[in-house]
């Protein structure tokens, strides 16, 4: 009878506890306690209107694949545009991966990986990045919030799309948070 009003009892504190704690982290996240802006970390309405610019400006260039990731490099939203080449999904996602893994520093273009380089073979790193152009770091309020990534055409017309998507962005007035 004690081991059972000992596990009565420890039920009842236990779930109270839990209770409490749910009920005290009614915000609009995960449990974290904050919010995207809070941390400085892309939110999936300011992902949704990147990757909108980048289809608007994809449409009259060539059908692409289209990468966010925030700044941990894990990915918040994709988008593949009809007829866009399966095999650039990946390269997509590493190349915004690329950016943010260099802290925004750099934009994919920006590596170089010539041999004899001092980048040389940076790309067989971190699962794989990608050292040619289309991806670059998003910004918003100084604060490097994510990366974009976009392949599906030459390098010319990937670097087209995100930099029109990025321009965009840089001047709009979302919040997104």
């Amino acid at each position: 009878m004690a081991v059972i009003k000992s596990f009565l009892t420890l039920t009842l504190l236990l779930g109270s506890t839990l209770g409490a704690c749910a009920a005290g982290n009614k915000t609009a996240t995960n449990g974290v306690g904050s919010t995207p802006a809070q941390r400085h970390v892309i939110s999936i309405d300011q992902a949704d209107s990147l990757i909108a610019a980048a289809v608007k400006e994809a449409n009259s260039v060539i059908p692409e694949n289209i990468a966010i990731v925030d700044p941990s490099g894990l990915l918040v939203a994709f988008h593949r545009m009809d007829n866009a080449f399966p095999g650039s999904i990946d390269i997509s996602i590493k190349k915004a991966r690329t950016v943010v893994l260099f802290n925004g520093a750099y934009s994919t273009a920006d590596l170089t990986a010539a041999a004899q380089g001092p980048l040389y073979g940076v790309e067989e790193t971190n699962g794989g990045l990608v050292v040619f152009g289309g991806g670059l770091p998003i910004y918003k309020d100084d604060y490097l919030i994510g990366g974009i990534g976009v392949s599906g055409g030459s390098v010319d017309q990937d670097v087209q799309v995100v930099k029109a998507a990025i321009d965009w962005f840089s001047n709009s007035t979302l919040s997104g948070y």
